[in-house]
């Protein structure tokens, strides 16, 4: 059931499982808070785990005055009577994460990281060259072409075909990120305030527990990303990639997700 929290005014959505140490989860840019709710709920015996939609996704508002995501995080926080938090982010909800650890360090007892994007990180000609590949053109206006190849792209990822999937699961993944796509258009419309400097060339500053993996099918320069956090973050643990598993982890693989929390989590 979605809760309303009143926040840097606007409204976002959340939902939340369990008691015991706080754990705050992160949703990537193709997706919303519904992606956590497996391993949501294989935490909860332990922890009190909060599924968060950052603002304009999901069941959250976005008032058209600018914001920056990682001062959303701690605004709810606050509004939750959380004094520190493990931050748990997936792509975009990771770069999140590591911005607001970045700003807030205080506030954060931990970081996990699956599949995650960083920010000031530029995307590799590789990157730009699979896209060409698998997806090619596209009509930006186009949502439902948009979603499809989003889905081809980072769902299915590079090394498997479509087919190799759950037409139900792709059908799934391709309505979140209808959802997601519209919600990106709306936040083009408003000042997103960046970090500065970006958190590219900070890692360095991360001196909080860091767990970093991601799939093994995913995109190479999200391999590239994990690998250089667990090589400049000071006490950072690189778990190997989830087999079998592209860019939304924790929607695939709950289960090996939740598994390594468990071990993490304070």
């Amino acid at each position: 059931m979605t809760t309303n929290i009143a926040v840097n005014g606007t409204t976002l959505g959340y939902d939340e499982a369990g008691s015991g140490s706080p754990v705050l989860l992160l949703h990537a840019g193709i997706s919303d808070r519904r992606m956590w709710h497996g391993v949501r709920d294989a935490l909860a015996d332990r922890h009190r785990v909060i599924c968060l939609d950052l603002r304009g996704y999901g069941d959250s508002a976005l008032p058209p005055e600018s914001f920056a995501h990682h001062d959303d995080v701690r605004a709810v926080l606050d509004a939750l009577g959380i004094a520190r938090a493990a931050l748990v982010g997936c792509s975009f909800g990771g770069a999140v994460a590591i911005d607001t650890a970045l700003a807030y360090p205080q506030r954060v007892s931990a970081l996990a990281l699956f599949g995650t994007a960083v920010s000031g990180h530029e995307w590799s000609e590789q990157t730009e060259e699979l896209w060409d590949t698998l997806v090619g053109e596209v009509d930006e206006a186009d949502l439902a072409a948009n979603a499809a190849g989003e889905v081809r792209f980072w769902v299915v990822g590079p090394y498997r075909r479509p087919e190799d999937l759950d037409p139900a699961f792709i059908a799934a993944a391709e309505e979140s990120d209808r959802r997601a796509l519209a919600a990106e258009q709306a936040l083009s419309a408003v000042d997103v305030v960046e970090l500065d400097p970006p958190a590219i060339d900070r890692l360095g500053e991360l001196r909080m527990p860091v767990l970093v993996t991601a799939g093994a099918v995913d995109i190479p320069d999200i391999i590239r990303l994990a690998d250089r956090i667990a090589a400049e973050a000071p006490d950072a643990r690189r778990l190997p990639d989830v087999p079998d598993a592209a860019h939304l982890v924790p929607l695939e693989r709950p289960a090996p997700v939740a598994d390594a929390l468990r071990a993490f989590l304070p």
